[in-house]
């Protein structure tokens, strides 16, 4: 195969969305409404733990550095779901294909070592609470929270870099409702005994994640229980509650997604299983952490009221 045929694909194509006019504007107007309720949530608690002095420290903090990722996060993929709901080109760039999953993944790789993060401030501030203020300073929640996000950048560039070498000769055709590694992949002219490769590191470095954050809270789980007080083990689990349950739904999803080792599924799990991934998840976060605390509920009620009292200076 000479060399024009083998860089010949020079974008792609989703061929799982439905022709325009046929039922797109159905899935057009719902995926819109959750697409902004993630941008103006995410976006109201990120503003509610910086306006809020009682809210300045390591664990509203990681909050809100989560909350943050999460509008990058759903951007990298929405935006161009709802572009091909709506238009006849369904159609992506080879670069900005390479684009999407690189920001994707990275974005996706910072907020689990966020979450991971999280665990382990809990852990301290729950089994070592005496020396929780020496340990976790704001100085240090600023450079784990940095770090995140240098080394979730930096983890997906090898692989990006790698995957832009590839010749791609055809078909073209993404069977997938984004860019992601497998079903790209399955596009080179080439080898793809790699992509079990691949399926392997990302395993480690998902259960990484997951056992750590696991032990971290079955600890604090085990903790709370010795508390000789109920007002204070209720306390204690609802101010917990609402991180375990984000872990539930954030490693849940990556597990479904990312954890199968090629094995082949139907077309449309595949799809409910993105769509839960890259859309869904996202949607629970702000409603989790707004309902779940008290102190969060506060300050975004200050954020709301402060929006109103604007908009009716501003009409005047």
């Amino acid at each position: 195969m000479d060399l024009e045929n083998q860089t010949g694909v020079t974008e792609f194509y989703f061929s799982d969305f439905p022709p325009f006019g046929n039922g797109s504007l159905l899935l057009f107007t719902p995926l819109l409404f959750i697409y902004a309720f993630i941008i103006v949530g995410n976006f109201t608690i990120f503003s509610a733990v910086r306006l809020d002095a009682r809210l300045h420290n390591p664990m509203y903090n990681l909050i809100s550095a989560f909350s943050f990722l999460e509008v990058w996060y759903t951007t990298a993929t929405i935006p161009k779901m709802l572009s091909n709901l709506i238009s006849e080109k369904k159609t992506i760039s080879f670069i900005g294909c390479l684009l999407q999953m690189y920001f994707f993944h990275s974005l996706g790789v910072t907020e689990a070592l966020v979450l991971t993060v999280m665990a382990i401030d809990r852990y301290i501030a729950i089994c070592n609470p005496l020396r929780y203020a020496i340990i976790m300073t704001p100085r240090l929640c600023v450079q784990l929270s940095t770090g995140s996000c240098i080394f979730g950048f930096l983890m997906l560039l090898p692989e990006i870099v790698w995957i832009s070498t590839l010749p791609f000769c055809g078909p073209n055709q993404i069977h997938q409702l984004f860019c992601d590694f497998e079903p790209v992949l399955r596009l080179a002219c080439t080898d793809t005994s790699m992509i079990l490769v691949e399926d392997v590191i990302h395993a480690i470095s998902i259960l990484t994640s997951v056992t750590v954050i696991s032990l971290s809270y079955l600890r604090i789980i085990t903790v709370i229980l010795r508390f000789p007080s109920g007002a204070s083990r209720q306390k204690a689990f609802s101010t917990c509650a609402a991180h375990i349950t984000i872990f539930l739904l954030f490693f849940g999803s990556v597990a479904l997604m990312y954890l199968r080792f090629s094995v082949t599924s139907p077309p449309l799990l595949d799809k409910a299983i993105a769509l839960m991934f890259a859309v869904l998840a996202p949607l629970f976060n702000p409603i989790i952490y707004s309902l779940r605390n008290k102190d969060m509920k506060d300050a975004i009620r200050k954020v709301l009221c402060f929006r109103s009292m604007f908009n009716v200076s501003g009409s005047q």
